[in-house]
């Protein structure tokens, strides 16, 4: 059996070169592992459109280079290991992830040392092992008394019965869409979001309809437009660090959003993970109109995605009820474990000395990637973990991320952010994965060295 699909690289002016390139690509990517099989030479011919020479030809190609090996009676495969005895796909050049958006671990914020002396202090206190119990499916009384402390100083008045804790933020989007819409209802979001919507979305059968944005975010007159229009049931919004366009709502434009949301009677989910970043936060959406919100409160981005934790905050306790319902069909409950280190995080100031560690360090991966970056087009919140650059005119985003890939760096294309039927040309730099400031430093240079490239020279700079 065969797990190769065939495809041709873009950029390459010779399509010989472009299956070679496809094939390490794949190889890179890990959508081949050393040790597949190749399909037959003819096969890949007729998939291609191409000859059988072009094929052979790119087959000879592929052995010099070492990626292939024959095996008279069997066919082609992927070589297991290299000349020197390396394991072929472990790529010469350090892979640096800039797809990944999640938050940098600085030292200041030890979570090495953290996370297992916080599990191992709560487990051995007196009754510490119901940690390691069930749970109600809307967390315990203790974990959403102490979300409603975290939340006080962003929210305001919030009581304990409103809070839902969730998997994360992505489970917590998919049960409140599942109890606030129907199939084919349709949801207004920008016209780039979060792709965990667009997985929603798919799973569910409602309808996306992608709104206007400018520097600022979603733009009102577009929501109004789209209200009149196609009656949403839900409004999805990002407000503070937009992902991916780091755009964040004004005061006014919040208010703006929040009349048009109730004048036609639409509902408003706000996911709001990057706000307890900022050093100035606005008011959230859920403290202007927390009748008609739902607040999503995640650690992923200011402490660490490992712990799974969201909190949710609905509009009343009998809707959070109705929340729970959902979450307990889908995983019952959040790790006990989880919620708990959270919660004595909160109550011991940890979680915020670890915030404010993340945030110093992304401003400081900000700064090196405004110099590193140069002339290029981007978008940025000094306190945000994540770059939304423009391509210049003579790259199309799809082919830059498979040169970028060709390198070993990772990034993201504005196409998979796109929820109508305009794709940016555009990328999502994630600054937090790189181990380091300076293998930040090197990768970014990198991109902006193929940036200066023609996209059809750009092979002769990897």
């Amino acid at each position: 059996m065969s797990s190769w699909e065939p495809w041709l690289a873009e950029g390459e002016q010779l399509k010989y070169r472009g299956i070679v390139e496809a094939i390490e690509a794949d190889l890179r990517a890990g959508r081949i592992l050393p040790g597949d099989r190749l399909p037959p030479q003819r096969m890949i011919a007729e998939i291609l459109g191409v000859d059988l020479t072009t094929v052979t030809r790119a087959f000879n190609e592929a052995r010099r280079r070492g990626l292939v090996e024959a095996n008279a009676g069997r066919g082609t495969f992927i070589r297991r290991r290299m000349d020197d005895g390396r394991f072929l796909g472990a790529s010469p050049i350090p892979a640096v992830d800039l797809s990944m958006n999640i938050p940098p671990q600085p030292v200041a914020a030890n979570l090495k040392r953290l996370i297992p002396e916080t599990i191992a202090t709560l487990l051995n206190e007196e009754n510490g092992m119901q940690n390691l119990h069930y749970q109600e499916s809307t967390g315990s009384e203790s974990d959403r008394a102490a979300a409603a402390v975290w939340l006080e100083r962003r929210i305001g008045d919030v009581r304990p019965a409103s809070i839902v804790l969730a998997n994360g933020a992505q489970s917590a989007l998919f049960a409140i869409c599942e109890c606030l819409a129907s199939p084919g209802d349709s949801i207004a979001a920008g016209f780039v979001t979060y792709p965990g919507l667009k997985a929603v979305a798919q799973q569910c059968g409602f309808r996306l309809r992608p709104l206007a944005m400018d520097a600022q975010g979603i733009v009102p007159e577009a929501f109004e437009a789209c209200c009149v229009l196609d009656a949403p049931k839900l409004l999805y919004v990002i407000p503070a660090i937009d992902n991916p366009t780091t755009a964040t709502l004004s005061e006014e434009r919040r208010h703006e959003i929040v009349e048009i949301a109730r004048k036609y009677d639409v509902a408003i989910i706000e996911d709001d993970p990057y706000s307890a970043l900022q050093s100035d936060p606005l008011t959230p959406i859920a403290a202007l109109a927390p009748d008609i919100t739902w607040h999503i409160a995640t650690l992923s981005k200011c402490a660490t995605p490992a712990l799974r934790i969201a909190y949710v905050v609905a509009p009343a306790a009998a809707q959070a009820a109705r929340l729970a319902a959902v979450i307990r069909a889908v995983n019952l409950m959040v790790p006990p474990i989880n919620a708990a280190v959270a919660s004595r995080w909160i109550a011991t100031g940890i979680l915020d000395d670890v915030t404010v560690a993340i945030r110093d360090e992304n401003i400081a991966r900000q700064k090196i990637a405004k110099a590193a970056l140069g002339d290029a087009e981007i978008a940025a919140d000094k306190c945000g973990s994540h770059i939304w650059m423009r391509m210049p005119p003579h790259w199309r985003a799809t082919d830059f991320v498979h040169h970028a890939g060709r390198s070993g760096i990772s990034v993201v294309p504005g196409s998979v952010f796109a929820i109508g039927a305009t794709e940016p040309e555009a990328l999502r730099l994630s600054l937090g994965v790189a181990p380091d400031r300076d293998a930040l430093l090197q990768a970014l240079k990198q991109l902006a060295g193929l940036l200066s490239q023609p996209s059809g020279a750009a092979k002769a700079i990897v």
